[in-house]
């Protein structure tokens, strides 16, 4: 069988307040072998919130990794991103997972990668895994054009990605700053 397939994550951030979600689903295979996983969570005393796609033990790592970071550098968010990015790229053990990141403030959201990339988003939404492509059409058609709140564009973007990916399901979970 096939490794780990499949998430989606999105973030959107509007007048000030920011939202993250997932989906449930992960995948082994083409088999859906668990409804309700939770990928993203409140870190750093609840100021930042993150979401991975990916290995789940590896995301795991890469969420405590970012929160010491976020420690050592006092919340900078940027600052934490860059060093986890670097040490992720260099180290000779973090290399090898199988992960990306997505981390935001109600300042600033990041995508994070294993190969050294750190992106921030031209126009404040972060999708990532199978579903992403999905979910940040919808979730620029809602920003653009209509007047829902942060947390409704999300949970109606991951419903609209869960309706086209295979590997997307409707069992949402969302954070809120």
């Amino acid at each position: 069988m096939k490794g780990f397939h499949g998430t989606t994550v999105v973030c959107i951030r509007k007048n000030g307040r920011v939202a993250m979600g997932a989906d449930g689903q992960v995948t082994l295979g083409h088999t859906a072998i668990k409804h309700t996983a939770r990928k993203v969570r409140k870190i750093y005393s609840g100021k930042v919130v993150a979401g991975f796609s990916g290995a789940t033990a590896d995301a795991i790592t890469l969420f405590d990794k970012f929160e010491a970071k976020l420690e050592e550098y006092r919340g900078n968010l940027k600052r934490a991103a860059v060093e986890l990015a670097r040490d992720w790229r260099t180290d000779r053990v973090l290399r090898r997972l199988e992960a990306l990141l997505v981390v935001a403030d109600r300042e600033s959201m990041f995508l994070i990668s294993g190969s050294g990339d750190i992106l921030e988003p031209d126009d404040d939404i972060i999708a990532i895994g199978s579903g992403g492509p999905y979910a940040q059409a919808a979730a620029k058609a809602l920003l653009r054009h209509s007047e829902l709140d942060v947390k409704e564009m999300v949970e109606e973007s991951l419903r609209i990605a869960s309706e086209i990916c295979i590997y997307t399901n409707d069992k949402i979970v969302v954070e809120v700053l």
